[in-house]
């Protein structure tokens, strides 16, 4: 019986490190296909940001230059003195509130950071302040934002672009 239970667990071990390994390549691939969707991005000053929304916090998800991959960006919460987000609505506890319905939608952005910081307090993160001037959205479903394999839930969140596997692991998943 112990046998068996011992090859059990080999095989089972065996097929996690499979998986995983199978996983990275597809994430290595993918990432690989968008880093050079990303490298023909026209070039301009602007930012390219991700709507990153979590319920109940307060930053507004993810800058990066064009033509930089999401590894360079950073997180950030909006200063609106000059532009409204684009899905500034009536905000909780009103019944008819609304908040984050533009969660994962990319857009072209203007505006400059502030050179201050802003507090969000569900994270305890101090994050840079943005001042946009102008918004376009650019895709309402541009698929992941970090590595394919990353699942969204509202129960945790990923906070920083270092759950992307680097180029040199990826250089060895692709070439295996």
């Amino acid at each position: 019986m112990r046998t068996m239970t011992k090859k059990f667990l080999y095989v089972a071990g065996a097929a996690l490190l499979l998986s995983q390994c199978n996983t990275l390549k597809s994430d290595c691939q993918a990432l690989q296909e968008r880093e050079a969707q990303i490298a023909k991005e026209q070039p301009g000053d602007y930012y390219i940001g991700r709507r990153y929304y979590i319920p109940y916090t307060r930053m507004w998800g993810y800058l990066r230059r064009p033509g930089e991959s999401w590894r360079t960006a950073k997180l950030v919460m909006m200063d609106e003195s000059k532009l409204h987000q684009p899905d500034r609505g009536p905000e909780p506890p009103l019944k008819n509130a609304v908040f984050g319905t533009d969660n994962n939608v990319e857009y072209a952005i203007t505006g400059t950071f502030t050179g201050e910081k802003a507090y969000e307090p569900s994270t305890n993160q101090v994050l840079p302040l943005f001042r946009a001037t102008s918004y376009k959205e650019l895709d309402r479903k541009p698929g992941f934002l970090f590595i394919p394999s990353e699942k969204r839930s509202d129960d945790y969140m990923t906070l920083l672009p270092g759950i992307m596997p680097e180029p040199g692991a990826c250089q060895k998943a692709l070439s295996r």
